[in-house]
């Protein structure tokens, strides 16, 4: 199924990308024969997190190219992050501390089989296998910026669904006032879940909620791959959030559950220091973290770790138009 409806946020490739690889990824296309239709053809992965092309044509399953729009940002600052970086640049302490752990120590990561279970206040409670992941939904290919706590930034082209259209299926009732959501729990194949020095000393499994009016927003987002291949382990595979008007710490990795409640879930950051990680964690600009400011980002593109590619954060990471609503009439500082 192609859904081709076109909204005031959607935003061409071209604009975002940077010119030599916008033309490859096009000439790419053509080659195809899939450039008039927009469409692209997706494959479903093997037993393991490698990075397999969705460009193959061995499974038939169309996805919509989908890039969302940034706000007052200048063009320049949107172009994509390399893939290179994207994959090797991470945080996900259940492989490790460092921003290149994850890449080493999860090579091995197996996510097939995979069960990822859809529960609570719903009527019909249902349960998604490895390949529903890729077949359930129409797959839509969405441009976002990541803003991370740490004051660093990415452009990346997620592959995946809205949350909106898996929470749907499972017919939320009255109570369902939250999502709770939950990271795998596996120390055999996740070291920091087995050693405190290697994990951080947190508390596992990872676990993360939104509001329901939050998690049924149209930005609110399923990824199951990346730069039009499947997610690679390091990068939360086989299937993360994504929300990119919070801090990405939000955007919990390698879930198994997706828990509708009445009550405010608890979250692995707020828990561990509430007085840094609130539960909302919105991108501001203006509520500093306690050891730094928030009022800048170091944007990462093709330059080395000191590169000068400092600009402004805005409000809400830039998607206010979309998200701003939702927060009417709450105080931002103290609901951070």
């Amino acid at each position: 199924m192609l859904i081709k409806t076109k909204k005031s946020y959607q935003l061409s490739e071209q604009a975002v990308t940077d010119e030599s690889v916008y033309h490859s990824r096009r000439d790419l296309l053509k080659k195809l024969g899939y450039l008039g239709a927009g469409s692209l053809l997706a494959q479903s992965a093997t037993a393991n997190a490698s990075a397999l092309n969705f460009f193959s044509s061995k499974k038939e399953v169309l996805f919509q190219r989908q890039a969302l729009k940034y706000q007052s940002a200048s063009e320049s600052s949107q172009i994509l992050t390399p893939e290179a970086k994207v994959t090797s640049h991470n945080n996900f302490y259940e492989f490790g501390t460092n921003k290149g752990d994850p890449v080493e120590n999860a090579q091995e990561f197996n996510v097939n089989p995979w069960q990822l279970s859809i529960t609570g206040e719903v009527d019909k409670p249902y349960t998604l296998g490895y390949d529903d992941l890729f077949k359930r939904f129409p797959l839509e290919e969405r441009i976002y910026r990541l803003r991370c706590v740490e004051a660093w930034s990415m452009v990346i082209p997620w592959v995946g669904f809205g949350l909106a259209e898996l929470i749907k299926k499972a017919s939320p009732n009255s109570r369902a006032k939250y999502v709770a959501f939950e990271t795998l729990y596996d120390p055999k194949q996740m070291p920091g879940q087995d050693s405190r020095r290697i994990g951080g000393g947190v508390e596992y499994p990872y676990v993360e909620g939104l509001r329901i009016d939050e998690a049924m927003n149209q930005l609110s987002f399923m990824s199951v791959g990346l730069y039009g291949k499947t997610l690679p382990a390091q990068n939360g595979a086989p299937i993360r959030l994504v929300v990119p008007w919070k801090y990405g710490f939000k955007s919990i990795k390698s879930i198994v559950g997706i828990k509708l409640v009445e009550h405010k879930p608890p979250t692995t950051w707020n828990r561990l220091a509430d007085n840094e990680y609130g539960f909302y964690a919105n991108v501001n600009p203006e509520v500093d973290h306690p050891r730094w400011s928030q009022a800048s980002e170091r944007r990462i593109t093709t330059g080395g770790l000191f590169a000068r590619n400092r600009i402004a954060t805005l409000p809400f990471n830039g998607y206010g138009e979309e998200v701003a609503a939702m927060y009417k009439g709450m105080d931002l500082r103290k609901n951070y």
